[in-house]
């Protein structure tokens, strides 16, 4: 049968059509793909927030990941918070104002005046430019010794480790020992290396700065030789303490914390620094202002949550309120407190109450005024009556 031309050329004209509406078809398909990955990512990044911390087995990676779990809202409009592995201390705190997507970090509240210290010039505005969220936790300062060594004096000219470089140890070990005029050999290793060149006998003591217990210290048995070190007047008879205890908190290690290595019944003294969350000072309005604030919200409104026993035991030392000297609150924290006074003080007064047990609503105002006195001498605001 033969074709006519005509017929050809209509059934090549269709051919085309098809051809051209296979094309637009396909490429309507590919921008359809491209537009709902470029949505997917904008949506991936919009609701990220990052938490810089120090390492894996420091109470501050378990806080960011309790805090991980309690606020994730994967929804498109919701809240997304990724923990980062750092180095702590002042790293920490370089990394917030100078790294990229590091939108907070968990810091040591003396981290500021300590940069400034070490470079006036550069760090000129850092109280401006990096502000608090929120107090966390306490950290103390543990030095464990091998048992020949009865106290930091024994340590004079000896192997103590430091921990990393600008790590918060490294930093609050350097003031420590230069305070007590002890001059020792320093090394800078991680805690499991320190933990295996201490009980190998390479180094006589190791020092970490973490909230008790720290889960590498957990490892750590009496069969291994060695013993917590204690910090306090009674141990330390012919050095000067005031200037330690001016600069830092007097705190105890406990058996409870560390049953392996304190008798029951008994604890060591030492001393402990606040660890606080703080974010850069962002524009107000800009993105990433509004997206930290988003966190605060979500973050302080769900603060009951981590005082159920489901989480790290030192959530029981955060107190939302708690003012920190030197240190600029980020406004969104400032306002959620002053909107929700109330709630934001109710978890440290019902500690602060639960044994002194009081049986009726006098009893609850008499202890509410002991409470003020003792807020106004940890250096906090009183909540509004």
């Amino acid at each position: 049968m033969r074709i006519s031309r005509s017929t050809a050329k209509i059934l090549s004209a269709m051919c085309c059509l098809s051809f051209v509406l296979l094309v637009q078809l396909a490429h309507a398909q590919t921008q359809k793909s491209a537009n709902r990955y470029e949505e997917k990512k904008r949506q991936t990044n919009d609701i990220a927030v990052s938490i810089i911390v120090s390492g894996i087995t420091c109470t501050c990676a378990r806080f960011a990941e309790d805090i991980r779990n309690v606020v994730n809202d994967l929804r498109p409009d919701g809240l997304r918070v990724l923990p980062v592995l750092g180095v702590g201390g002042l790293q920490n705190l370089n990394d917030v104002l100078f790294l990229k997507n590091v939108d907070m970090g968990v810091v040591d509240e003396d981290n500021l005046a300590m940069l400034k210290k070490r470079d006036p010039q550069l760090y000129a505005g850092i109280e401006q430019n990096v502000q608090y969220i929120t107090k966390l936790y306490n950290s103390e300062f543990h030095i464990v010794a091998r048992n020949e060594i009865n106290s930091y004096d024994d340590l004079r000219g000896k192997k103590v480790n430091f921990n990393l470089k600008d790590s918060q140890t490294e930093v609050s070990a350097e003031v420590i020992f230069d305070l007590l005029k002890i001059e020792v050999q320093r090394t800078n290793f991680d805690n499991d290396e320190a933990i295996k060149r201490l009980r190998s006998g390479e180094i006589s003591a190791m020092i970490i700065l973490s909230g008790a217990p720290q889960a590498a210290l957990v490892k750590l048995k009496k069969e291994d030789g060695v013993h917590f070190l204690a910090l306090d007047e009674r141990s330390l008879p012919n050095h000067d303490t005031r200037p330690i205890f001016a600069k830092y908190l007097p705190v105890e290690l406990t058996h409870e914390q560390y049953p392996a290595l304190i008798p029951e019944g008994t604890s060591v003294s030492t001393v402990g620094n606040r660890a606080l969350l703080v974010t850069y000072a962002w524009p107000e309005d800009s993105v990433r202002y509004n997206k930290v604030a988003k966190f605060v919200r979500e973050f302080f409104g769900k603060i009951d949550r981590f005082h159920d026993g489901a989480r790290h035991p030192k959530w029981q030392e955060v107190i939302l309120s708690a003012d920190i000297p030197g240190w600029t609150r980020f406004k969104p924290a400032a306002d959620w407190i002053a909107d929700h006074r109330v709630v934001a003080m109710k978890p440290a007064f019902e500690r602060f109450v639960q044994d002194r047990k009081p049986v009726s609503d006098s009893d609850r105002e008499a202890l509410f005024l002991e409470f003020e006195k003792f807020l106004r001498s940890q250096g906090t605001k009183q909540p509004a009556r």
